[in-house]
């Protein structure tokens, strides 16, 4: 579900320097434990091919997510998908000696962040002003228009998240 939100909103994202996380795909292309490719593996990396990023590899490889049983294995679910250009593509590390009370250790990325890289926009109201006055009256305004009453499927949470995120956009 996760992959198909970012699909069909890959076109708001704006310039993206590295995506990573835990993908919790399986797949023979980045675990050499797993003999199998997932369906989702594609869709993946044609997402972080839209970003213009590539897969990195560690550069000490090994499992990223550590299992407290017998019935599964270790396995690599955390990606990390960097510019390849980047100073640090194919340089970040695992670190399984700190991985504390999580499943999941941690990956330590050093990449470069170049001034043109840095896209920044800032939109502000000065505190206390007339223009907070009338922002926080539309908001109050446009969220109370809101109908939370007949919340029975998730399509309706789904509308009424949207209605929520247009009453800010808009305002």
């Amino acid at each position: 579900m996760a992959l198909q939100v970012l699909h069909n909103n890959i076109r708001n994202v704006g310039k993206t320097l590295v995506m990573t996380g835990d993908f919790n795909i399986r797949n023979s292309n980045w675990d050499p434990n797993v003999h199998f490719h997932s369906i989702y593996m594609e869709d993946l990396i044609a997402i972080a091919d839209s970003l213009d990023l590539d897969l990195a590899s560690p550069i000490n490889l090994g499992p990223t997510r550590f299992v407290d049983n017998y019935r599964d294995s270790n396995s690599v679910l955390d990606l990390v998908f960097i510019d390849p250009n980047n100073k640090g593509f194919n340089k970040h590390t695992l670190n399984p000696d700190i991985y504390l009370p999580s499943d999941h250790i941690p990956l330590i990325i050093d990449m470069g962040i170049n001034d043109e890289n840095i896209d920044i926009m800032i939109q502000a109201i000065k505190k206390d002003s007339k223009e907070e006055e009338a922002f926080i009256r539309d908001i109050i305004v446009n969220v109370r228009s809101i109908d939370t009453l007949n919340l029975k499927s998730q399509e309706d949470v789904q509308r009424c998240i949207t209605l929520f995120t247009t009453a800010f956009k808009d305002t």
